[in-house]
């Protein structure tokens, strides 16, 4: 800065000595209009430096996170109770709204009904196993005798000791004793199947049950609507006796929420050079004339709107914008003074990249000036 205000100075004195001091030229309209031309180009220093060195944006605004409140509920559900008002502090876990419990409770009741009914039917599965066995051994004790029975008649009947009908007869007998083994063996597999139809050791028909009463809990736990996080209610509008349901698309109210609060503001792209994340920040907030507030860039917000194309089916069609796109920074709180920051509130920022140093006190009067000023503007009495 000192060089900038140095070869401002030596110009005047320049100019004082040429056409004052000594003369040597005589001062005119035409050498007024030059001397006046090269002067101001020799202020756009300043503004170089301030532009580049020290970005100041007059578009900026507070910025908090936000929550729809939605209920989630599986049918139109009736609204109870209201247990906040618009614009009230609230706590995370406190409850807002209460809806109606009692199709949702009924349900709990009938899936931990079902539930117990799925863990005795997995214990009958294994009952089933061992009867299937028993009829499989029986089965195979049939099978056994009548294979005896035929060749023991199968001796007797050439040598004239039995008829050939009782030979035919346990023949029969044998082939149908066969088929009821054959039978009992898919019985036991049939069985061991459904026993051992299971997930990480769980019969499936009871991980089926208890997800179904999870499900039936969880719903019946929406129908508390409790705060996400601190935060404060805005537009709460919603009464006793509405119906809300799976299919609401609007959201019941807004909770503004506590936490990271930050500053969004808007530069010119070929101001932001120099900036970098951690550099110092001042701004001053609308509401606040007056007072200045400390901060840090915590990013760069790279991208614009007009550096986006949708997928479509349309070919795209460019047009030269009237103004160039604007990029975001975003700027951490760090002034533990600042006590209140609304959402939405407007201010002005500045940058302090650390370069041009001698420059940032311009910089830091403009800013001040700017805040009270507030005191007056806008002008309205």
């Amino acid at each position: 800065m000192f060089i900038a205000v140095g070869i401002v100075v030596a110009y005047i004195v320049f100019v004082w000595l040429i056409f004052f001091r000594f003369r040597l030229l005589k001062f005119n309209i035409v050498w007024g209009i030059v001397g006046f031309w090269v002067g101001v180009h020799l202020l756009l220093i300043f503004l170089v430096a301030l532009r580049f060195f020290q970005p100041f944006s007059l578009d900026s605004h507070v910025v908090r996170p936000t929550i729809q409140l939605v209920p989630r509920l599986q049918q139109p559900t009736v609204l109870e109770e209201v247990l906040v008002t618009a614009n009230q502090q609230v706590k995370a876990g406190d409850v807002l709204y209460q809806f109606d419990k009692t199709i949702y409770a009924a349900n709990v009741d009938s899936n931990q009904a079902n539930l117990v009914m799925a863990q005795q039917n997995a214990k009958i599965l294994d009952t089933d196993v061992e009867l299937a066995k028993d009829a499989q051994a029986e089965a195979v004790a049939n099978q056994t005798y009548a294979q005896e029975e035929v060749k023991r008649y199968s001796d007797l009947v050439p040598k004239g000791g039995a008829r050939q009908e009782t030979l035919d007869k346990w023949t029969q007998q044998l082939a149908a004793a066969n088929a009821q083994v054959a039978e009992a063996q898919a019985n036991v597999q049939k069985a061991e199947l459904a026993r051992d139809a299971q997930i990480d050791g769980v019969n499936a028909q009871v991980v089926a049950a208890q997800a179904q009463l999870k499900k039936s809990q969880y719903f019946l736990e929406q129908t508390t609507l409790r705060a996400p996080e601190d935060g404060m209610i805005i537009t709460q509008q919603a009464r006793p006796g509405l119906v809300v349901g799976n299919r609401r698309i609007g959201a019941l109210a807004v909770l503004v929420a506590d936490a990271d609060p930050y500053i969004l503001g808007t530069f010119y792209q070929e101001h932001l050079k120099f900036v970098e994340p951690g550099q110092e920040v001042e701004f001053a907030l609308d509401i606040f004339p007056g007072q200045i507030f400390k901060g840090s860039v915590a990013t760069v917000w790279w991208g614009t709107g007009q550096g986006q194309i949708k997928p479509s089916g349309n070919v795209p069609t460019f047009r030269v914008p009237k103004l160039q796109g604007r990029i975001a920074v975003q700027i951490t709180v760090d002034d533990p003074s600042l006590k209140r920051l609304p959402a939405g509130v407007h201010g002005a920022v500045a940058i302090y990249t650390g370069k041009g140093k001698g420059f940032a006190p311009l910089r830091r009067i403009n800013i001040r000036l700017y805040s009270w000023a507030n005191f007056l503007f806008p002008l309205d009495l």
